[in-house]
């Protein structure tokens, strides 16, 4: 792209932190932002604020989840502005527990939202992006979309595979000049544990064998929260994958998740595994 000023940018999951905060930079650069999330109130505000700064912003309150939504989003984007440049992928959540202990309802609505609803909504975008020769399609993934975690395999799960969508859709859309760029943030500041604890507490409450690892592992979270990046850490680095001529198929931020991928990579699966099971406190039970 180069730059994105007058560049038309769909973001989901846009009326709250890393969502949020993208829009807020995107704008400020010049792009008219299409900020589509279920809070109606929260987006508007956002679009108020963006407004009163001289940016341009399209409220469009979406459930991804709802096929109507999506085909609104894309239609009203369309009607307004003619075009669509890029989408980015943000809107998902956390489930949290012991695999044993989340039901399978639970599990399949955490795919539903964080992998199929991006999948459909995906595919509305690309016929228009390809009729145009070109556009970027941002994925919002996770460093746990590369390294599996006790107590949080399922929402991982959905960001393993949200990895490998992004890396054969990559190839198949290369031909026609569109980018398929993944983001991988570690621990940032946001809402995202404060609402994976609400989703998940009937499944935690019930995970009794497990209680004392959870309640370890709830202290250790918050010990980590001094490396805790921030939202517009995230926006900065989606600004420069739309930005870039060449971008990077992925990008990691902030520090701390570099440095995982980088540990995760370079030493064996087992001295991995046992160095996460002394971070998280999984010590054998004595009998």
């Amino acid at each position: 792209m180069g730059s994105v000023k007058d560049r038309i940018v769909i973001i989901t999951g846009a009326s709250s932190g890393i969502g949020e905060a993208t829009a807020r930079r995107l704008a400020r650069e010049g792009a008219a932002v299409v900020l589509a999330a279920r809070r109606r109130e929260r987006l508007e505000r956002l679009a108020e604020e963006i407004a009163a700064s001289g940016g341009r912003a399209l409220v469009v309150p979406t459930d991804v989840t709802v096929e109507a939504d999506r085909r609104r989003l894309v239609e009203r984007t369309m009607q307004t502005y003619g075009r669509i440049d890029a989408l980015v992928n943000n809107a998902g959540y956390g489930q949290r527990g012991p695999i044993e202990s989340v039901p399978l309802e639970a599990i399949r609505r955490n795919f539903e939202t964080n992998l199929f609803a991006l999948i459909a909504l995906t595919q509305l975008v690309i016929p228009i992006l390809r009729v145009q020769r070109g556009g970027r399609i941002v994925n919002v993934s996770s460093v746990a979309g590369r390294i599996a975690r006790p107590f949080s395999a399922v929402y991982d799960a959905t960001k393993h595979a949200l990895e490998a969508i992004s890396d054969g859709l990559r190839g198949e859309l290369a031909p026609f000049g569109i980018h398929v760029i993944v983001i991988e943030p570690g621990f940032i500041q946001t809402e995202f544990l404060r609402v994976a604890d609400e989703v998940s507490r009937s499944v935690l409450e019930r995970s009794q064998p497990y209680a004392p690892f959870l309640a370890d592992l709830d202290r250790r979270y918050e010990r980590l929260r001094r490396w805790a990046g921030h939202p517009e850490d995230v926006a900065a680095v989606i600004l420069r994958a739309l930005m870039e001529r060449h971008p990077r198929p992925r990008y990691a931020v902030p520090g701390h998740a570099r440095a995982l991928l980088a540990l995760k990579r370079w030493i064996p699966d087992h001295l991995f595994d046992a160095l996460m099971r002394r971070q998280m406190g999984l010590r054998p039970i004595e009998s």
